[in-house]
């Protein structure tokens, strides 16, 4: 089914002005008409689970580059953006059926929660009380756990604006051991400036803790058909996180300068990323959090992809006070995605906005705990250009 969005023009006029207008038509031959935008949303079947249909939405923006999104996991399956010669190409990684993602997936495209990235041992305390969490990454906890958001369906409508997809999903209390019935919405929006906006909006009944992102792979040259270490990196951060031999943050904030994990200036990511390996116990590149340099008031821009062979660019603007930079270490060539393209090691690269790892367990970085109280509430956008 095709909704067609294109903009209609209503005017009013008198009685006086529709006689005059009258008179116009009927000596002028008639105009030739506009030509309608491509602005369009298309729903349609990915496929069934458990019983359940699972849609994908695919947004058309004016220009004509779209982003598909389906209501499992709430993944970006794919994002047509154009290249310096007006080309439209895929730029993340994924699937082209719901069984692969179901099968096997390294969180292609999807809303990670109810925590993104690792809790130390799956144990954390709010107000005293303990919570213990499902362990499945070696002896950590990561991005909600064994049933994460990245795997639940997300009921998805489309915005009254027409050009985006709220997706909502209501965790249990309980759920992977998190407290709290926590109601989540994320609302996708696709514009005419190619900007995938992420909108995150979370409430809980009891004390918990959240932490929300998309986990989308991009590679802006060929949608994971070569390496990414031709792309030229900028991270907007002069500190980051050091880490454990579990990737797990050992609690000190300390400067990047003079480490091969800096990309203040713009830097190719295969400069130094076998540097970078040295600094992982397991893994080979970066997989890092980065504390932004935060704006004053309103988004933060975090960080900037550039592709020189094909010009795409993409910039990462956030509310969130960190953003994770993994350089698909784990990819290893056993997943076949989209066009039958083999996804090789480090053929992808995420940018997942974020709070810190293992926040509930350190009191000086920024809290995650979210309250009955409160409201949780943070946005990321994916902006792409050519140069």
């Amino acid at each position: 089914m095709k909704f067609n969005l294109a903009g209609i023009e209503i005017f009013r006029i008198g009685a006086a002005g529709a006689l005059v207008l009258a008179l116009v038509m009927g000596s002028c031959s008639p105009a030739e008409p506009e030509a309608p935008g491509m602005r369009s949303l298309e729903e349609s079947e990915f496929g069934p689970l458990d019983g359940q249909s699972v849609k994908l939405f695919t947004l058309t923006n004016d220009s004509g580059a779209e982003v598909a999104i389906t209501e499992y996991g709430g993944i970006v399956v794919s994002l047509m953006v154009p290249d310096r010669d007006g080309n439209l190409g895929d730029v993340v990684l994924g699937f082209e059926d719901l069984d692969s993602y179901i099968a096997d997936t390294p969180y292609f495209g999807a809303i990670t929660g109810r925590y993104a990235n690792r809790i130390a041992g799956g144990r954390f305390e709010i107000d005293g009380t303990g919570y213990e969490l499902p362990l499945n990454n070696g002896p950590n906890s990561l991005h909600g756990g064994l049933k994460g958001f990245d795997k639940v369906i997300w009921r998805a409508k489309p915005t009254e604006s027409g050009d985006g997809i709220a997706f909502s999903y209501v965790s249990a209390d309980g759920e992977e051991g998190y407290p709290g019935t926590l109601e989540s919405k994320v609302t996708y929006t696709w514009t005419d400036r190619n900007e995938l906006r992420i909108d995150y909006i979370a409430s809980t009944d009891k004390p918990t803790v959240v932490n929300l992102t998309n986990h989308s792979y991009f590679n802006l040259k060929d949608g994971g058909a070569s390496p990414i270490l031709g792309h030229q990196l900028t991270i907007n951060a002069d500190s980051y996180t050091p880490i454990d031999a579990t990737l797990i943050p050992t609690g000190e904030i300390a400067p990047l300068a003079g480490t091969p994990l800096d990309f203040r200036e713009p830097t190719e990511i295969g400069a130094r990323i076998e540097d970078a390996s040295e600094q992982l116990a397991f893994g080979s590149g970066y997989d890092h959090n980065y504390v932004l340099n935060a704006a004053p008031e309103g988004l933060t821009l975090a960080a900037t992809v550039y592709e020189p062979e094909t010009g795409r660019a993409m910039e990462v603007l956030t509310r969130e006070p960190g953003v994770q930079f993994y350089s698909g270490n784990f990819l290893d060539g056993h997943l076949v995605g989209k066009g039958g393209i083999v996804y090789e090691h480090r053929s992808g690269l995420c940018l997942e906005t974020q709070h810190f790892p293992n926040s509930p367990n350190q009191a000086e970085f920024p809290s995650t705990v979210l309250r009955p109280d409160d409201a949780y509430s943070t946005t990321t956008v994916y902006r792409f250009y050519t140069r």
